[in-house]
């Protein structure tokens, strides 16, 4: 019999408004409040009958039983599974624009009379900035206004910025319209997480994560191959145009074929409807929150900086996660002087260099994934608890973290000492296959800690990744000056070396500082 035990943690919301969990026991939580599983609370209740049997209110609405199928927790796994495809294609349209007109960067600076190698080198990092401001505001939204409005708003706002940048008279308003195009393009990056929480069990979230954290990796990687023979052949600004008519039938796509996840929108929706069929103006939502839409906005708009910021495990994942993804860029903007210089490619043939990253990634996703839903599942039939910390679990973290150096010690010396440039390649791909572990098993330790707030968790991770991401690569060049890209790429590795240990803390103490956090350690119980 579980013991319930007041826990006035609220993250310094109103109280009320997002309720922490109860302790169940060492390393599990019981939701209280969560907006991803409190559909599955009001088991037999009907329409507006309280979950609440000692606080009966037939003014609240909720779902219609534990079956109701307008829960995205119970709809059919096509209808699920619809979603995530399409989640997945947004978040590789997106991602293209931060890299697939690197290739074409020396014609941009000719044909702009500019000469400044960190102007270069800013011109493809600040799309990536935009990454991570974005998520600021694109996570507090869509936990007030829903999914589906973000991503619709998103998707329009990014067709046209894009269209700016393809019509761009100078670096000015091609720097200022790269941002804004990465403002737009974090929609799906930021609140992907949120929405496979919402609807998938937990079980299956390995796999549903895997398609989806995919294309926000492997869009930089093939966007070179298409971006460096497009531009040989059309040009520079034909990489945007291209861009523009695919993410605008992706666009009415996704107007038509994708479903609101966010249970409060829902049931909001659902009240709406009923007051205007009973003439009841008191019908309230169970997730109704009194406070006005500026309060609202306000906390919603701190909550991704005060996790960031409050949670021990959030802070110590985004940097693991921030540090390995500006060295994935930082490698990126070498690519097209090693390959060039040092082993002859041209401007075509370069974008190829990107192509051992992106089977890297699909190698580390797959596996990773597979493996942490696989040992999920095989807990969840033995009738055990499932406790976020299996998603860290050292014989998944310990291979892939160490993979990450491996490949950049490989990267470094064979293309220092000029080995053929397949084995430096083989690097990449080593390196590569080693973050898509550590980020796979990253992701879904999080979104299974802190459910309730998937979508901030997932804005406070992006927001570090993102600004390692553009910051790191313009010091990147100075330093391969420096030290060579032997020496290079080793103190890259070290570093690296040096973080594997963090979810071997966490895998061990991550129930304790859970517990202990602000949040209330939030996680659910199978």
């Amino acid at each position: 019999m579980r013991e319930k035990t007041p826990n006035n943690n609220n993250l310094d919301v109103e109280k009320g408004q997002y309720e922490a969990s109860n302790t169940d026991m060492e390393g599990a939580t019981i939701i209280s409040e969560s907006t991803s599983d409190r559909g599955h609370t009001s088991e037999g209740l009907k329409e507006g009958q309280p979950e609440d049997d000692e606080d009966r209110d037939l003014n609240i609405i909720s779902w219609d039983g534990p079956n109701d199928q307008e829960n995205p927790k119970n709809w059919t796994m096509k209808k699920r599974w619809l979603n995530v495809a399409v989640l997945s294609i947004l978040t590789l349209v997106t991602p293209l624009g931060s890299s697939m007109f690197a290739p074409g960067i020396p014609k941009i600076m000719h044909e702009f009379g500019e000469t400044s190698s960190t102007t270069a080198t800013f011109l493809v990092s600040i799309y990536v900035l935009g990454f991570a401001f974005g998520p600021l505001f694109v996570a507090p939204l869509s936990e007030i206004y829903g999914r589906s409005v973000m991503y619709n708003g998103g998707n329009i706002l990014f067709v046209i910025f894009t269209v700016c940048v393809a019509l761009s008279n100078g670096t000015g308003m091609m720097l200022a319209f790269r941002f804004l195009m990465g403002v737009a393009g974090s929609v799906p990056i930021t609140i992907g997480s949120g929405s496979i929480a919402d609807m998938m069990p937990v079980e299956m979230r390995g796999r549903a994560m895997a398609a989806w954290a995919l294309g926000p990796l492997l869009g930089p990687c093939i966007g070179p191959v298409a971006g460096g023979f497009l531009i040989r052949a059309a040009g520079w600004r034909w990489v945007y145009w291209l861009i523009a008519i695919l993410a605008g039938i992706i666009t009415v796509f996704t107007y038509f074929t994708l479903h609101e996840t966010y249970a409060p929108v829902i049931l909001q929706k659902k009240v709406t409807r009923l007051q205007k069929e009973t003439g009841n103006p008191d019908l309230r939502s169970k997730f109704h929150d009194p406070a006005s839409a500026g309060q609202k906005l306000k906390v919603a708009i701190a909550r991704p900086m005060t996790l960031l910021f409050t949670e021990p495990i959030i802070t110590s994942m985004s940097i693991y996660v921030a540090i390995t993804y500006g060295i994935l860029y930082l490698l990126f903007t070498t690519f097209s002087f090693v390959y060039t210089q040092q082993y002859g490619f041209d401007e075509g043939t370069s974008g190829l260099t990107f192509l051992p990253a992106g089977l890297g990634m699909m190698i580390g996703i797959v596996v990773f994934g597979a493996m942490s839903d696989g040992v999920v599942k095989k807990r969840t039939a033995a009738g055990l608890v499932h406790t976020p910390e299996i998603r860290v679990l050292p014989s998944f973290t310990v291979p892939a973290g160490l993979a990450i150096p491996t490949g950049l010690f490989i990267y470094g010396w064979t293309a220092y000492y000029g080995v053929h440039w397949i084995v430096s390649m083989i690097g990449v791909l080593v390196f590569a296959a080693g973050l898509m572990g550590v980020m796979m098993c990253i992701q879904n330790y999080l979104l299974d800690s802190f459910p309730t707030w998937a979508a901030s968790t997932t804005a406070a991770l992006a927001v570090l990744r993102s600004l390692a991401g553009a910051l790191l690569p313009l010091g990147g060049l100075e330093m391969y000056n420096k030290l060579g890209l032997g020496w290079g790429n080793s103190l890259l590795g070290f570093i690296s070396l040096a973080l594997v240990p963090i979810p071997i803390v966490f895998y061990v103490y991550g129930a304790r500082i859970r517990r202990k956090g602000r949040a209330g350690g939030v996680a659910p119980v199978i």
